[in-house]
């Protein structure tokens, strides 16, 4: 089977959200390691709108988190967390997350991608020009640039795509030039 079956094994062919039947799709939960089963779910186009563009957001459509939130599956219960750590200043998103329970490994998963901390907290990487880079952009290096420990240059114009971002340091991504895989400081690329 593939994963779009097994998703929709595992979900009964619903959003696991919030239940929704309609216009399902595969979300692959950020930051993408495993992908798979065991890192994406089952979501209708109105949640996965409304992750992919915080600005869309209806609280109340996110009440279903009351129910969602006990999931079983992983990448349910970190989308659920990020969802109610992004509306807790609506109250109830508060007590659902006062009532959640991740373990350590999941609870880094659903902190990776900085939702739950104040925007003066989190940790942004912008490229030369001053755009925001997220995890799978992919970029241009704007000078050619030695890579330690190593006899390589990676040239001024090569394309490095579906890079990774440092959570530690907003000045560093990770991606591959030809076959190796390297740290990039972000000020010498530019976003595609």
């Amino acid at each position: 089977m593939g994963l779009l079956e097994d998703l929709q094994a595992r979900s009964g062919s619903k959003c696991e959200l919030c239940g929704a039947t309609e216009n399902l799709k595969i979300y692959e939960v950020p930051p993408v390691s495993t992908g798979g089963v065991d890192g994406s779910l089952m979501g209708c186009e109105t949640c996965l709108s409304q992750i992919e563009d915080p600005e869309t957001v209806d609280p109340n459509h996110w009440r279903c988190l009351n129910d969602s939130m006990w999931s079983e599956h992983p990448p349910v219960q970190v989308v659920a967390w990020r969802m109610l750590s992004r509306l807790k200043a609506e109250g109830w998103p508060q007590d659902l997350l006062d009532m959640m329970y991740l373990d350590d490994e999941l609870l880094n998963w659903a902190k990776a991608t900085g939702e739950g901390q104040d925007e003066s907290e989190k940790i942004v990487h912008r490229d030369v020009n001053g755009v925001v880079l997220e995890n799978g952009d992919s970029v241009v290096l704007i000078k050619d640039l030695k890579v330690k420990g190593s006899s390589m240059v990676a040239k001024q114009g090569t394309a490095v795509r579906r890079i990774s971002l440092d959570r530690e340091n907003a000045e560093y991504i990770e991606g591959k030039v030809g076959a190796q895989q390297i740290v990039i400081i972000t000020k010498y690329v530019k976003k595609i």
